[in-house]
């Protein structure tokens, strides 16, 4: 990392051998037949009651597709083009930029990714999901002013209360139009931790017991959001992950009053049945037991990793050197300070799974030596310029 020309920056930093490999793994057992199951499913769906889905794709995750597998590409295009399909969006490079206090880097990255399902896919997305649904008034309030009509987040007991449920649109303090959507934690995590948990008392999940479930289950809507990754990867194929939404459809179809429904049709068919109050002090997320920020930002090696990053934004930007802003964004994505979160317990095993690193401790140093590679470049080609 002595050489100072940013040329060749991101893949000095960035071990895209390693990444590739688990790219192309992943796609071979998950991305690729689970949007080929889903295209026939949209494809086979009766136009009375259509089988609908919503994608929230990062900017990294398609730069991803077009380096490693740009077939993926072509079925995403083949289904927004269905007209069945939304895509919702998000900050471009899956960041933490919402804590950038006094920076626009959040309203850039939220302008990029519009940009970018406009430019890939055609398509004008009117509904928002931050960052691992991480949301408060605040955030609500930017999206709100960028013309998003809907804004997801998790839909936890800390914020619902005691007498409301999440399968209800509502309203957030000080907002005219938007409207906020919760995502149903119980029932999405019955397929996506439950689902092949011989344990649970729930097990074996068909098809057919979900759909009654749903069927039974009080309210507007229920929005079931979960890791692209559940299929096929978290719970591979050997559980019958494949076959359960093959069959799906068919069996909610049984049930008159349970239909198929987008995000931004939820928005327009169903009133706010109340106002949820999520003050920007206490923000909720869909991570971890606390859902909150705590996966990223609680302990003292996540603080330090985070404050670096956010501090060398105005001399980043001020170089107007695309590399080096590239690397410094994709050094933003939430994932590596979640890398460096030191929970023990289940929580804990959830954050190990995920990660590449051996240890919190090794994902810190790692960092830590990229991102002082990186002020010393910016401070050397600062005094240059």
């Amino acid at each position: 990392m002595s050489d100072f020309s940013s040329e060749n920056l991101f893949d000095a930093y960035f071990d895209s051998e390693f990444t590739g490999a688990i790219f192309r793994r992943a796609s071979s057992k998950s991305y690729l037949p689970t949007l080929q199951l889903l295209l026939d499913l949209v494809r086979e769906g009766e136009d009375s009651r259509p089988f609908k889905v919503a994608f929230s794709l990062s900017g990294s995750f398609i730069e991803q597709c077009e380096r490693y597998e740009p077939r993926l590409l072509q079925l995403f295009r083949e289904l927004v083009e269905t007209g069945r399909v939304e895509l919702l969006s998000e900050t471009y490079y899956h960041s933490l930029a919402r804590f950038f206090h006094g920076s626009s880097e959040f309203e850039e990255q939220v302008r990029m990714h519009q940009n970018l399902m406009k430019r890939l896919f055609g398509f004008q997305t009117t509904t928002f999901q931050n960052t691992e649904m991480i949301y408060s008034n605040g955030i609500a309030r930017r999206a709100e002013a960028f013309g998003f009509t809907g804004i997801y987040t998790e839909g936890t007991e800390r914020i619902l209360g005691d007498y409301r449920s999440a399968n209800f649109a509502y309203r957030p303090p000080g907002c005219d139009r938007i409207k906020l959507l919760l995502r149903n934690y119980r029932l999405t995590d019955d397929i996506a931790f439950r689902f092949s948990a011989r344990d649970w008392v729930g097990w074996p999940l068909t098809a057919d017991k979900y759909a009654r479930w749903l069927s039974e289950t009080i309210g507007d809507c229920v929005s079931i959001f979960m890791d692209f990754e559940t299929v096929g990867e978290h719970q591979w194929e050997a559980t019958g992950i494949f076959e359960f939404f093959r069959h799906l459809p068919r069996e909610i179809a049984k049930y008159p009053h349970v239909t198929f429904v987008t995000p931004s049709e939820i928005v327009r068919r169903h009133a706010a049945a109340d106002v949820i109050d999520v003050p920007d002090s206490a923000p909720v997320s869909w991570a971890d037991l606390e859902r909150d920020t705590s996966a990223w930002l609680s302990n003292s090696m996540q603080w330090e990793c985070f404050q670096r990053l956010r501090r060398l934004e105005p001399d980043v930007k001020a170089l107007a050197d695309p590399a080096i802003l590239k690397v410094w964004r994709y050094l933003q994505t939430s994932d590596h300070i979640y890398y460096m979160s030191t929970k023990t317990g289940g929580t804990g095993e959830v954050h190990s799974y995920f990660s590449p690193y051996p240890s919190a401790r090794v994902a810190y140093e790692t960092f830590q030596q990229v991102i002082f590679d990186l002020e010393r470049r910016v401070r050397v080609v600062k005094r240059a310029a």
